[in-house]
Formats: structure tokens, sequence, C-alpha cells
């Protein structure tokens, strides 16, 4: 594992991060010894940031890392809040804030969140600003280390940099999600705010594994909202249709290793996430995982070479011509 600074907060955090949502149970059932295992592979793995959040699972994704007793001693958890029940869409308050809080602290079994992100909020929440404040006397009170804020869209992402406090972005980039790289990391780099990529491989799409018929579990998002019908669309397959994203991730494997034209599908996936690590401004790239051996797919990427700029320059032309018309919602 390689490490970088997750900028203001002075956290030196694995390339390759933890996506704690599966452990929820919200992909389908995932039995406690396999929770247990894939938390020792990171472990073992030198993953040391694990990003949950209080929705996930109803709070069992924070419980199942509270309980695991084998946690590295430099682990940095990062947990979400805004979404739960109380706040979103607009009951958003200073003490229901800390109250949900409080609740997460008190299922990781920790005293002090290490870091704490506004998790998806109504961008007129963003845009009023007083949500920031009241993070900013939360983190003074001792509840929180830092905070930061998972957006939705680049807009939200300007909007929070605005804010002092900010200590990190939480956003979707990936080969079918290109867009940040053209002035948002730039501009979080200029104010020392660490940059966390969720959905690295678009739900899957990226790792060339998919056919039109796979099936996913009742309870995966992948199932339920691939159209977006339970939240964001662009959280799920990045916003586009599931047909249409298997068709193009074929069409990334010459792009993305032209001198393996027969690249594997674990290949593709740790090439995909390589090429967001070639990006200097992004500090932790958070990889899911509904197993232990995935766990190594992952960080193998770390120890890929950097894909060369010829390739960087026609993936950064495939997404403009081929990938991006095809994006639903907000970008």
């Amino acid at each position: 594992m390689k490490y970088r600074q997750l900028e203001k907060t002075g956290f030196r955090v694995g390339e390759i991060g933890l996506g704690c949502w599966q452990l929820g149970g919200d992909f389908g059932p995932l039995a406690s010894d396999t929770a247990d295992a894939i938390l020792q592979a990171a472990t073992d793995s030198g993953i040391n940031f694990w990003d949950t959040a209080d929705v996930y699972g109803a709070g069992e994704s924070e419980r199942r890392i509270g309980h695991f007793s084998r946690k590295p001693d430099n682990l940095v958890v990062a947990t979400k809040v805004g979404r739960g029940s109380g706040l979103y869409p607009d009951g958003y308050r200073c003490a229901a804030l800390r109250a949900s809080l409080e609740d997460s602290a008190q299922r990781l079994g920790v005293d002090t969140i290490d870091l704490a992100q506004l998790h998806c909020v109504p961008t007129e929440i963003l845009r009023q600003g007083d949500i920031f404040s009241w993070m900013d006397e939360l983190q003074h009170s001792g509840l929180i280390r830092h905070y930061g804020a998972s957006v939705e869209t680049l807009e939200e992402a300007f909007m929070c940099l605005e804010h002092p406090g900010i200590a990190s972005l939480q956003i979707i980039f990936n080969l079918f999600r290109q867009d940040a790289a053209e002035t948002l990391l730039d501009a979080a780099r200029e104010k020392n705010v660490g940059i966390i990529v969720r959905l690295p491989l678009a739900s899957g799409l990226l790792s060339g594994k998919f056919t039109r018929d796979s099936r996913f579990a009742e309870s995966d998002h992948r199932n339920y909202n691939r159209d977006g019908a339970a939240f964001s669309v662009g959280e799920t397959f990045g916003g586009i249709p599931f047909e249409k994203g298997i068709e193009l991730a074929r069409g990334l494997t010459p792009l993305l290793n032209p001198s393996l034209p027969e690249t594997q599908p674990g290949d593709q996936a740790a090439l995909a996430l390589r090429w967001i690590l070639d990006h200097p401004a992004v500090s932790t790239v958070i990889a899911g995982a509904s197993s232990p051996q995935q766990i190594a797919s992952n960080v193998s990427a770390c120890d890929l070479p950097p894909i060369p700029p010829s390739s960087h320059r026609a993936l950064a032309a495939y997404y403009r011509q081929e990938v991006r018309p095809h994006i639903r919602g907000r970008i």
C-alpha cells in the first residue's frame, strides 16, 4: 500500500480505501464472518481509510466496524451524516446533526469521529450555508476531528469549497465521470482540501465483469435504483443505462492497455483505479469489496505504473464523445 496525505486533516491514508456500504447488507445479505474477513483483509493489506455512513444498513455498517477488534493502529474511519430520518430532506438543525453524529460515534465505539461528511444534503441547504457553521460548532465541541462533504454534483462541490472548515470532498470520479479533472481537482488542491473518490468503478461497470444477463439482489441499489427511482440516478452506474454501460466498458479495454487488448476483467478494474490515482489531487479511492479476495485486486492498482499520457488523452476523448452524452442526472 502507498499512502497520501488527506490534505489539511494531516491524516496519512492509503491510496486505496475501503467503502463499507456493503457491510450494511444493502447489496444483499452479508454474513458476519464475511464482514469480519473483509475488514481483516483490508487491515492486512494496509488499507487504513474506511468509509461508512449512518444509513448503511440502518447503522449496521458502523456497528460492524465498531465491533471489529483487530483494527490497524493508524485507522481513519469516516462516516456520513445528513440522509437519516429527522434530517433529510428538511430537518437540518444543529441539534439534529449532533444527535445523529453521537449515535454514529456510539456505534463506531469512539468518543470522537475522525471525519464526518455531510451526506448528499440538498443543494439548497448547502447554498444557505448554516450547516457549515453547525459542523464548525460540532468540531469545536470535540465530537468530530474534521468534517467534509460527500456531494452529487460539481456545483455542490464548489459551494463547499467556499467554506474554510471543509477538509475533504467526496466525489464521483471515474472513467465514466471525468468532469472533475477539468477544474475541481485543481481548485481543491489550492484550498488544501482532500479529494475522496467514490464509485471508482461506476458500481462495477468498469470492472468489465458484467453482461446484459447480470442480475443483482432485490436490496441492491444496482437493481432498484438503476433508473433513479430511490435516489440520485448518478449514484448507480454513474447515471448511465446499464446495457449501454456494458457496451461502453468494452470500448475502454484497448484504450486502457493498448499493449494487452485481451485484458482480463480483474486487470481492467485495477487499471480503472490506476487512472484515478494518476491524478495527484486524489487522496484516496474508496473501493467496495464483497469478499476478501476483492481487496487484493483493488490494492494491486497501487503497484501499476502510471497510464501513459497518450492513453489519458484517448480516454478523455472517448469520455467526451462516447460516454458523456449518455449520463443522466446532474454532473
